[in-house]
């Protein structure tokens, strides 16, 4: 069946359309509308609004009805409803609902671009079911019932405001602002934008609204609102701004950067990035013909996913308004393009120019005349198809209600209109460039947007360079692409990545700290506490206990693992020093067993000498126990043999104390004294308090034992190997014990301090015991502010230097006598006195 469609274009607005990118503004007309008509079996019908009118000043003195209509969006109205009800009327002749034959049936309208046309269309045309095709602004879909025949050829709002979200998001711009249009499409991106750009860190320095258009002539108070508009704008440190509107506010933004011109404003213009969707394409007046696109260059915008068109460009280049008498809107373009009329006696007799019909369309700049395919022109492309390829469809599954004329032509024969809608909404082909085409659940068009960077020349030509995309068809990680590389900015930021933030971001090493009475953007920069860092974060945060941060605090670096060797200075000096006092103390233990037999020797207890002297032997080696990786072994044995060693060696000493001051009480007549005066008490006393230690010792290793452990928290830099004391209690009891040992000896020998010097050692004794207390009483303190293997450092050298004072005193001036004054070592000289 061969089928004749053809195309009806109401214009519901007034004057002239210059397609694709700009408008015309004229004064007053007698006819407000436009339409190209073409005669077929079905009609696919279009309303679209595209037009500018200024409107002579309301002075009363006509009648009302003869005024033109004040409100732009009643004026939209009464249009809007005038060309749909032309629809359903034979051609030329307004009847509506009443067609006189079968033919020239309108299946379909497409309107646009505007979302302002949408609310109004569906009141007439859902009457009979009319599928509706819209492209430009999505329209809204709160109303399912207003919008069940609607079919609209624009992706789904939502993914275009997420892609622009992640545009910012990409481009870490957080202080942004925004200019929106006062109708529900800008309402609408302002409610869902607050709330995710909020979430996400993105917050408005300013959000403006573009006033109502309207067809009056108060143009005084537009103007001053542009004005305070242009003021923020350029007032505000924001770098980037999103100009949510839509086709006609492109004309109305040409003349904002040059404000200034026109008025004493004392503010002086900043490039901007402007970031704007996919239903604001270019459009432009026939004044601005003349006026630079600067302001546009380095702009952002997104676009309905389009492909070139084969044939397009040809086709528009062909288009000639001497051959096609139907078409008004060509004459009209023609004339304002060129700047020409077809009209003799609307010539300026000075300067006007008559109308060949021959100009080129190619001399245009693109600003006047692009002859690329837009998306909004994609999406009526597609339109066209769409309603064919349903057509086809819902034919091929009607089959039996067709028929044949006399005639022979084909015809359709009780095809009701809303039966198109079925098929329209489950439509999927091929186009003719192979892109696939189809709508998703929602009734929108299937495919995403294109990113398009705006390129200006001099010459008052632009570039549309696509660098990126957002594709709702690929899995959310890949949805969004961009070519950063190839985006050319705005000459103010030479080239190099704008930045657009409340203030200059944290340098790492700081916190964010929101200041009062600012969105949350704005902020101030604070040092990280010490021991915390921050790198890339907005705020401090802790290291990990096995990390510590560096000295910018921007940087966790991990601890290095240390403990008292014996290949770092302070491990061999301390090593080196025990062994030393080791050697001495054998020497003078075998001084002193080599002179065994002299009275100096004889003289308080023989055996206790020696005893003692093996005990500092053994104490300057259990050091060597504290030195090197704590292993389970050393952890065991350098605290309880330190206990039990020092507790023999001040046993000892007791001992010998105890035997002095016994020694001279027996001397005096009637003590019962001499009966305890001997080796027995001597062993007895060295025993018992040796053995006392040793059960604490073994409690401790039984209940709770030391142990190898980490220190990971006392020390900044460092994790420490040490020996975790286990129960601190059983270790405090050691030295306990030890602490009062040395009590009773010091005070046992501050009491025999005045015996005869040549019949004791008191006074060496009580000296060594003061040594040795000073020693341990410092150590406590000492060791408890001291922290990693320091602690084990202070302990190492306590042990020595008490040991130290304990030979130093005792037995240094027994071998001044025995090496260098031999002839003091003689009974003689002990008993003179």
């Amino acid at each position: 069946m061969l089928l004749f469609m053809s195309l009806i274009l109401l214009l519901p607005d007034v004057v002239c359309l210059i397609p694709a990118t700009a408008t015309c503004v004229v004064g007053k007309l007698d006819l407000f509308k436009y339409n190209y008509y073409h005669r077929g079996d079905l009609i696919i019908a279009g309303i679209i609004s595209q037009f500018y009118l200024i409107s002579d000043p309301v002075d009363f003195t006509r009648h009302p009805s003869e005024e033109l209509v004040d409100e732009l969006m009643y004026f939209l109205a009464k249009w809007t409803y005038f060309a749909s009800l032309e629809l359903l009327s034979t051609q030329a002749r307004f009847i509506p609902n009443y067609k006189c034959d079968i033919q020239e049936k309108t299946v379909s309208v497409i309107a646009g671009p505007n979302a302002n046309v949408c609310p109004f269309m569906p009141n007439i045309l859902n009457i009979y079911k009319m599928p509706q095709l819209i492209y430009g602004s999505a329209p809204m879909i709160d109303n399912s019932e207003h919008t069940v025949f609607f079919h609209r050829f624009f992706p789904n709002e939502e993914l275009q405001t997420k892609g622009i979200l992640q545009l910012l998001l990409h481009f870490r711009w957080t202080w942004i602002g925004l200019i929106s249009q006062r109708d529900e499409s800008g309402e609408r991106f302002v409610r869902n934008a607050l709330t995710l750009f909020y979430q996400k860190g993105i917050c408005f320095a300013f959000m403006q609204e573009i006033p109502k258009e309207t067809f009056s002539n108060d143009f005084v108070g537009v103007f001053k609102h542009f004005i305070d508009m242009y003021k923020v704008v350029m007032e505000s440190t924001v770098n980037v701004v999103i100009l949510y509107c839509e086709n006609q506010i492109i004309a109305i933004f040409r003349i904002f950067p040059y404000l200034s011109e026109y008025e004493d404003i004392p503010v002086s213009r900043k490039d901007k990035v402007w970031i704007m969707p996919a239903q604001m394409e270019f459009t432009s007046v026939p004044f601005q013909k003349i006026r630079p696109l600067d302001f546009i260059h380095g702009a952002i915008s997104f676009a309905v996913s389009s492909k070139e068109v084969t044939g397009f460009k040809r086709f528009l280049q062909m288009r000639n308004p001497n051959s096609v008498e139907e078409d008004h809107l060509i004459r009209l373009f023609w004339e304002q393009a060129f700047g020409c009329s077809f009209f003799k006696d609307k010539l300026n007799e000075d300067t006007g120019v008559l109308c060949t019909g021959e100009e080129k369309l190619e001399t245009l700049p693109n600003a006047v005349f692009d002859t690329t395919m837009t998306g909004q022109s994609y999406s009526i492309y597609n339109a066209v198809y769409a309603v064919v390829h349903a057509l086809k469809a819902m034919f091929s599954s009607k089959s039996k209600h067709r028929a044949r004329a006399d005639s022979g032509r084909p015809m359709i024969l009780n095809q009701e209109t809303w039966q198109l809608h079925h098929y329209l909404r489950r439509v999927l082909f091929n186009n003719s460039i192979g892109e696939k085409f189809f709508f998703n659940e929602n009734g929108e068009l299937g495919t995403g947007f294109d990113i398009i960077n705006w390129i200006t020349f001099p010459n008052q030509t632009f570039l549309k360079v696509k660098v990126g995309k957002i594709d709702p068809l690929t899995p959310p990680e890949e949805r969004f692409t961009i070519s950063e590389e190839n985006i050319i900015w705005p000459p103010m930021f030479n080239q190099a990545l704008p930045l657009s933030v409340c203030n200059d971001n944290c340098y790492s090493g700081h916190s964010k700290m929101k200041i009062e009475g600012k969105p949350f953007c704005c902020y101030d920069c604070l040092p990280c506490a010490k021991g915390k860092i921050s790198n890339k974060l907005d705020y401090c945060f802790q290291c990990s206990e096995d990390q510590y941060p560096n000295e910018a605090q921007n940087l966790c670096i991990e601890k290095r693992v240390t403990f008292l060797s014996y290949e770092e200075p302070l491990g061999i000096t301390l090593a080196t020093v025990a062994l030393f006092f080791f050697i001495i103390s054998a020497l003078v233990l075998g001084i002193f067993i080599k002179q065994w037999d002299t009275p100096i020797v004889k003289a308080n207890n023989r055996n206790l000498t020696y005893t003692l002297l093996i005990a500092l032997q053994l104490s300057f080696l259990c050091t060597l126990l504290f030195i090197g990786q704590p292993d389970q072994v050393k952890c065991l044995m350098r605290q309880t043999a330190f206990g039990i060693i020092f507790s023999i060696a001040i046993s000892c000493i007791l001992g010998k104390t105890t035997i002095v001051v016994l020694a001279f009480m027996v001397t005096k007549p009637g003590s019962q004294i001499k009966k305890w005066v001997g080796k027995r008490l001597a062993n007895s006393i060295v025993f018992s308090c040796s053995l006392v230690q040793v059960i604490i010792c073994v409690v401790w290793l039984a209940i709770s034992p030391p142990f190898p452990d980490s220190d990971i928290r006392s020390m900044a830099e460092e994790i420490v190997l040490e020996c975790n004391e286990g129960s601190v209690i059983m270790f405090y009891a050691v030295l306990g014990f030890m602490g009062f040992l040395t009590a009773i000896s010091f005070t046992v020998a501050f009491l025999a301090r005045k015996l005869p010097d040549s019949f004791n050692e008191a006074k060496f004794i009580t000296f060594s015991m003061v040594v040795f207390c000073s020693v341990w009483i410092s150590f406590v303190p000492t060791y408890l502010s001291t922290k990693g293997k320091y602690m084990v450092a202070v302990e190492i050298f306590s042990i020595l230097a008490s040991a130290v004072g304990l030979l130093g005193c005792i037995f240094f001036p027994k071998c001044y006598i025995i090496i260098l004054r031999p002839d003091l070592n003689r009974k003689e000289q002990l008993i003179k006195k």
